[in-house]
């Protein structure tokens, strides 16, 4: 299957719903692991890193394992294919710059990436829409079986899996829990919390991990211990942590409708019209508006639209959608250009409403 096929749409773990979908986006499991008797991407040779590649190919293509994976080396991808799939979530900013021997396998349905040669030799990432912790696990552990029959994993039997950096020793499992958390921003509850996240041995992180900012209220909810815990005992705690970051934005939400409904219904309808009619959008006035608009519609202030089109708009507002959408490389200015045209023309599809239900229609 060739790159396009990846990079047409937004992913479709941003398309799901379920059960507390309102505010959990997506689940993401992450297993590094590094090859026995090898140098670590970090500290290894050309050779040593293109051998790794080879193993790897070889584990992917063996008959007996019919893994449905298309690959892609890094070094054959032009800059904006490379992009696009960091903003997917399916390759990591690290991969993308390092291109020397670095690939990426992706599953046809865009739910498995395994990255080669990134810090480690091997990163099995795992996406689900919504709160799906345990199965999500389940597929990247299957899959780490399945390839550690074909390779010998570097591993201690005091400390475990053996990683480039210290905080993925042991079990080499970060999982990951994408977040819309507006009501908590909005009450200045967000500090305290990460605070607690911290205490907890949990990091929070915006949307695109590491260094990134939260745009739209869209934090990354992970853990930070992987040594002397159990699988089971990282996700299990996980699970806990963000059943109560849940439970806190569905309070503060309530709250702000008990006692500021005329000033969220401006905000929202503010932001609502923003997308409407603005000629230039930011990255970052788009992705606020976007989260205003997301909480009106999981608020019922505005009827019409889909969770779904939001979140698929979170993805098409980064640079690199903005000029695949405009078919040629953009700088800044044209980019907010480009942006608002075509936030107007996704959110176009859907018909909504605003206040109580049927009381003003209008097609954006």
């Amino acid at each position: 299957m060739n790159i396009e096929h990846f990079l047409k749409r937004a992913p479709q773990s941003m398309m799901g719903s379920g059960e507390d979908s309102d505010i959990v986006m997506t689940t993401r499991i992450r297993l590094a692991r590094n090859m026995a008797n090898t140098r670590f991407p970090l500290s290894s040779s050309q050779q040593e890193a293109n051998e790794v590649l080879e193993k790897l190919m070889k584990a992917f293509l063996t008959p007996q394992e019919q893994l449905n994976f298309s690959y892609f080396r890094m070094v054959d991808l032009s800059q904006l294919e490379r992009q696009l799939l960091v903003e997917k979530h399916l390759i990591s900013p690290y991969l993308a710059k390092h291109k020397e021997a670095a690939a990426v396998f992706l599953s046809t349905d865009e739910s498995i990436s395994v990255m080669v040669n990134e810090e480690d030799h091997v990163r099995i990432q795992v996406l689900s829409p919504g709160l799906q912790l345990m199965e999500t696990y389940e597929r990247a552990s299957a899959l780490d079986d399945r390839l550690g029959k074909q390779v010998s994993y570097a591993y201690d039997e005091q400390f475990g899996y053996l990683t480039s950096c210290p905080t993925n020793v042991g079990t080499g499992l970060r999982a990951s829990i994408m977040m819309h958390l507006p009501a908590l921003t909005m009450s200045k509850q967000m500090n305290v919390l990460v605070q607690m996240m911290t205490r907890l041995g949990m990091v929070v992180r915006g949307i695109y991990g590491e260094g990134s900012e939260n745009l739209g209220n869209i934090y990354q909810i992970s853990n930070q211990v992987t040594l002397g815990k159990s699988e089971r005992e990282i996700l299990e705690e996980l699970q806990k942590v963000v059943e109560q970051i849940i439970e806190k934005e569905r309070n503060a939400r309530k709250k702000l409708l008990e006692r500021a409904y005329v000033t969220l219904d401006d905000r929202v309808n503010r932001a609502l019209g923003t997308l409407r009619y603005a000629r230039v959008l930011t990255s970052e006035e788009a992705a606020s508006c976007l989260s205003n608009v997301r909480l009106g519609v999981d608020l019922k202030m505005i009827h019409g639209i889909l969770p779904s089109s939001l979140n698929e708009c979170v993805m098409l507002i980064q640079p690199g959608f903005v000029q695949q959408y405009a078919g040629t490389m953009l700088d800044a200015v044209d980019r907010d250009i480009y942006r608002a045209k075509y936030v107007q023309e996704k959110l176009g599809k859907d018909r909504l409403t605003t206040g109580e239900k049927g009381e003003e229609s209008y097609d954006v």
